[in-house]
C-alpha cells in the first residue's frame, strides 16, 4: 500500500501546482476572468474520471489497478501535453463571433487542460474503487498531496517563472513513479527526472508563454523600436521593463499643453496595466495633469499615495513640493524595477529624502498606522476598460470598498483631501461608483450633506474626484476653477450651474454633472434607477468593476454577431454561459454512466437518489465554502494566490485529519456542525480579521490556518465515511459517486462566484452552509 499512498499524493499535489501555476499562466496569457473560466471547465476532468470508471468493463478496472504505477509518469507526460497546446491552439475569444473555427479552437483548449486533471481523478477513483476499506487513508493521502500542491507554486514562481513551474510540476508525477517502482526502472525514472529539473531552470523557447494579441505588453512590443529590458516573476505577477520610442504615458494631460514629454521606460504587469518610469529631464507637463490640482490647493502636503507603481504620482509631489510623500506599493518588483533596475533612469526618486517607500498593500498600511495626511492619492494604476467588456467584473478590489473609504478618512487630518483618479467612460461608470462610495463613507462618518465635501472635474481621458475631510471653501472652489481653464471640465461642485460643465472636451450632452447632481441629490434613488449597478462595493461585495444589471441584457442580445463585445457583455453573463456548460456536462456524467450500469435493476432506486444526493450536495458544497473564504481572505492575505494557496492548503490539510479520524468520528454531528460553522464563519471573519490586517503576512497566514482548521477538520469527514458506506453492500457505485462529486464541484464553484457578485461572500456561504444542511438530511440513505 505504500506505493499506492505515495502515488496518489504525488500526482494529488502536481494536480494542484497545475491548477494554480495555469491560474497565474492564463491570467497573464489571456485574462483574470478567463483563468477563471478555463480552470472551472478543465476540473470537469475529474467528473469525467469517474464517470469513465463507472463504464469501465471490470477488466479493464483491473488492468487500470495493475497500472497504476505508471500513473505519475501518464500525469507529467499530460501536463507538459496539456500546457503545449493550449498554448498553440490559435483560439482567439474576440474572433469568435464571426469565424465559426473557434469554437472548436475553445474546445479542444478545454479538452487539453482538463487531460491532466482526468488523470489526476483517475488515481484517486482506481485506488478508492480497489481499496474501498483504505478509503480514509487514501483520502487523506490525496488531501495532503493537494496541500502541498497548493503552496509550491508560491516558490516556484518566483524561482523558475510560469514555464519552469509548468515543468515543475509534470516532475512531481515523475516523482510519483520514482516512489512506485524498484530495481532497473529507477534508472529512466530518475533519469527523466533529471532532465525535467535541467527544463524547469532553463526552458526552451518554445514552452515561452504566448500572450493574446490584445494585451498592451504584446502591442508594445510590435511596434518599431521596442526592446524588452528585463522579465522577472514572483508568486502573484510577472513584470517586464519596456522601452519604446512610442510610450508616452500622462494620464488627463491638458490639451493645451504645447510642449514635449521626457523620455519613459514602462513596467508591465502581467502583461497589462504599463506603469510609466518617468526622466526627470523636463517636468513641466506635470503642471497641467489633473495630479497637479490637489497640491495646488493643499501646498506642502504630507501626502499618502497608494499603489505608487512607476513613480508618477510621487514625481508630481516632489515637482510641486510635497515635503513628506509616503509611496505605497504592493509588489516588490515594482518597486525594485523604478528603485534600482531604472534607479538612474528615474533619477532615484524612491531614494529621495522627501520619499518612504512601503512594500505593503494599501489597506494593510492604513491598519497598521496612526499617521494622518494632507492628501491620500488612490493613483490610476490599471489600464483603461470599457465596463461593457466586463473584463475585470469577476476581480477583487479592495480599494474600492465603503470600509477603505472609511479607513482613508480616518486617516485624512481636519484639513485632508482623498484623491481619486479614474479614467473617463460615457456613460459614467466608474467615476460615479466613486462618488457614491465618497457619500456613503462620509454620511457613515456623520457627514448630513455630502454635497459641499466633493469636487470633481475630467479631462478628455480622465476623471478627478476631491473628497474633503471639511466642506470645500469658496476661495478653494475659485482656484479649481482657474485650474480647469486650462481645458479641464468641471464635473461637480456645489452650487455649480450646469454652463460651467462640457465647455472644453465637449460631449452631446454634459452627463457627468447632471449623474453627480443626481447622486448628490438622492444616492438611493439614483443609484437604484442608473442603468449600470453604481452601488458602492463593500469588503464583503468587493467587485468594483461589476456593473452589470439584467436591464442591460436586450442589449446585449440585440449586438450578439453584429458587434463583439467579449464574454457576452460582461463578465456576470461569462458565468452564466459556463454555468450551462458545466451543468450540462455535470448532468452527462452522471446520466450517461447509468446506460451501462451492471444490473442496474439490482440496486434499489432510494440508493441511486440516495448516492447522487449526497455526493453532489458534498461536492456543492465543500466548494461553495471554499471559493468564498478565498475570496474573502485576499484583503486578509493581501494577495488572490496568497489567499488560494493558504486557505485552501489549510483546508486540504485539516481535511486530511478529518478523514483519518473519520472511522471514529459521528458522521451526523460532522455534517451538522460543518453546516453551522459555515454560516457563522462570515461574520466571525468580518468582526475578528479587519482589525488584524495590520500584523505581519506570516502571523496573518498563521492566524487564517488556526481559524480555518476547525471547519477543514469537520469538512474532511463526510466524504470517505459516505464512500465507506456505499462500499459495503454497493461497491460498484463508487467510481459514480467520485464522478458526481467532482462534476459537481465545478457546477458549485460557479454558483458560488455568481452569489458572491450578486450578493456578497456571507450569501455565498450559507448556500454551502445549507448544501451540508442537505447532505445531512439524506446521509442515511446511502445503505438503501
Amino acid at each position: 500500500m505504500g506505493e499506492i499512498y505515495a502515488t496518489l499524493f504525488f500526482i494529488s499535489a502536481g494536480s494542484l501546482a497545475f491548477q494554480v501555476t495555469l491560474t497565474r499562466i492564463f491570467s497573464l496569457a489571456q485574462w483574470y476572468h478567463f483563468a477563471f473560466m478555463a480552470i472551472s471547465l478543465a476540473l470537469l476532468g475529474i467528473g469525467a474520471s469517474g464517470s469513465f470508471l463507472y463504464i469501465a468493463p471490470p477488466s479493464w478496472k483491473e488492468r487500470l489497478a495493475k497500472l497504476f504505477p505508471w500513473f505519475g509518469p501518464a500525469f507529467s507526460a499530460s501536463v507538459l501535453f496539456s500546457y503545449l497546446a493550449a498554448n498553440y491552439i490559435p483560439f482567439d475569444s474576440y474572433r469568435i463571433a464571426w469565424e465559426p473555427i473557434q469554437y472548436f479552437y475553445l474546445l479542444a483548449y478545454f479538452l487539453a487542460i482538463s487531460l491532466p486533471f482526468f488523470w489526476s481523478g483517475l488515481s484517486v477513483g482506481v485506488s478508492l474503487a480497489a481499496f474501498p476499506a483504505h478509503s480514509a487513508t487514501l483520502y487523506a493521502a490525496s488531501l495532503g498531496g493537494s496541500a502541498l500542491g497548493c503552496i509550491l507554486p508560491l516558490a516556484t514562481l518566483p524561482t523558475v517563472g510560469g514555464e519552469g513551474s509548468v515543468v515543475v510540476c509534470a516532475l512531481i508525477g515523475m516523482l510519483a513513479w520514482l516512489g512506485s517502482v524498484k530495481g532497473w526502472r529507477k534508472i529512466p525514472a530518475s533519469f527523466l527526472g533529471l532532465l525535467l529539473i535541467l527544463l524547469a531552470f532553463n526552458p526552451p523557447s518554445f514552452l515561452e508563454i504566448k500572450l493574446s494579441p490584445y494585451k498592451e505588453l504584446s502591442q508594445t512590443l510590435h511596434q518599431k523600436g521596442a526592446k524588452l529590458l528585463l522579465r522577472r516573476w514572483n508568486a502573484f505577477s510577472r513584470i517586464d521593463v519596456v522601452d519604446a520610442p512610442t510610450i508616452h504615458s500622462a494620464p488627463g494631460l491638458s490639451l493645451s499643453f504645447q510642449g514635449k514629454l521626457p523620455p519613459q521606460k514602462a513596467i508591465f504587469i502581467d502583461g497589462s496595466d504599463p506603469t510609466p518610469v518617468t526622466s526627470v529631464a523636463n517636468l513641466d507637463f506635470l503642471d497641467s495633469t489633473p495630479s497637479a490640482l490637489p497640491h495646488l490647493l493643499r501646498p506642502r502636503a504630507k501626502v499618502l499615495i497608494l499603489e505608487a507603481r512607476g513613480g508618477f504620482e510621487v514625481l508630481t509631489a516632489l515637482k510641486l513640493g510635497a515635503p513628506q510623500i509616503t509611496a505605497v506599493e504592493g509588489n516588490p518588483l515594482v518597486i525594485w524595477a523604478v528603485q534600482d533596475f531604472l534607479g538612474e533612469f528615474s533619477g532615484g526618486i524612491y531614494h529621495n529624502p522627501a520619499v518612504k517607500v512601503v512594500n505593503v498593500e494599501g489597506r494593510s498600511f492604513l491598519k497598521s498606522t496612526d499617521e494622518k495626511f494632507d492628501l491620500i492619492i488612490l493613483s490610476l494604476a490599471d489600464s483603461r476598460r470599457v465596463i461593457t467588456s466586463g473584463a475585470y467584473s469577476l476581480s477583487e478590489n479592495y480599494l474600492y470598498t465603503l470600509e477603505a473609504f472609511e479607513d482613508y478618512l480616518n486617516h485624512l487630518t481636519d484639513d485632508g483631501i482623498l484623491v481619486v483618479h479614474r479614467w473617463f467612460q460615457v456613460p459614467p461608470s466608474e467615476s460615479l461608483k466613486v462618488g457614491a462610495l465618497a457619500v456613503k463613507a462620509l454620511k457613515k462618518a456623520g457627514v448630513e450633506n455630502p454635497a459641499p465635501h466633493l469636487i470633481a472635474l475630467r479631462s478628455w481621458s480622465t476623471v478627478l474626484i476631491l473628497v474633503g475631510k471639511r466642506p470645500f471653501t469658496v476661495e478653494e472652489i475659485e482656484r479649481v476653477k482657474a485650474f480647469c481653464r486650462g481645458k479641464f471640465d468641471l464635473v461637480y461642485y456645489q452650487g455649480m450651474r450646469e454652463e460651467e460643465a462640457n465647455v472644453y472636451n465637449v460631449l452631446p450632452e454634459p452627463y457627468h454633472y447632471r449623474a453627480f447632481l443626481s447622486l448628490l441629490r438622492d444616492e438611493d434613488k439614483f443609484i437604484k434607477a442608473y442603468p449600470f449597478d453604481i452601488s458602492p462595493p463593500t469588503d464583503d461585495r468587493p467587485f468594483f468593476f461589476h456593473f452589470f444589471r439584467w436591464v442591460q441584457t436586450p442589449h446585449i442580445l440585440r449586438m450578439m454577431g453584429k458587434v463583439w463585445l467579449p464574454f457576452g457583455g460582461s463578465g456576470y453573463l461569462v458565468l452564466l454561459i459556463l454555468l450551462g456548460v458545466a451543468a450540462f456536462a455535470a448532468v452527462a456524467f452522471i446520466i450517461f454512466p447509468l446506460k451501462f450500469a451492471p444490473s442496474p435493476g439490482a440496486i434499489p432506486l432510494r440508493v441511486w437518489a440516495g448516492v447522487l444526493a449526497y455526493f453532489g450536495l458534498l461536492g456543492i458544497g465543500y466548494i461553495m465554502v471554499e471559493v468564498p473564504l478565498i475570496q474573502k481572505l485576499i484583503l486578509f492575505l493581501d494577495r488572490p494566490i496568497y489567499a488560494f494557496s493558504i486557505v485552501v492548503a489549510s483546508l486540504l490539510v485539516s481535511s486530511g485529519v478529518g478523514s483519518l479520524l473519520s472511522g471514529r468520528a459521528p458522521w451526523s454531528f460532522a455534517l451538522l456542525a460543518v453546516s453551522v460553522l459555515a454560516f457563522i464563519y462570515p461574520w466571525v471573519i468580518g468582526k475578528v480579521f479587519p482589525g488584524l490586517i495590520g500584523l505581519p503576512l506570516a502571523l496573518r497566514v498563521i492566524l487564517a490556518g488556526v481559524i480555518l482548521s476547525p471547519l477543514g477538520l469537520l469538512m474532511g469527514i463526510p466524504f470517505p465515511r459516505g464512500i465507506r458506506e456505499v462500499s459495503e453492500r454497493w461497491p460498484n457505485l463508487i467510481p459514480w459517486a467520485w464522478g458526481i462529486n467532482g462534476s459537481l464541484s465545478v457546477v458549485g464553484s460557479i454558483l458560488a462566484a455568481m452569489l458572491a457578485l450578486s450578493f456578497g461572500f456571507r450569501w455565498a456561504l450559507t448556500a454551502g452552509s445549507l448544501a451540508y444542511l442537505g447532505t445531512w438530511l439524506v446521509h442515511r440513505h446511502l445503505k438503501g
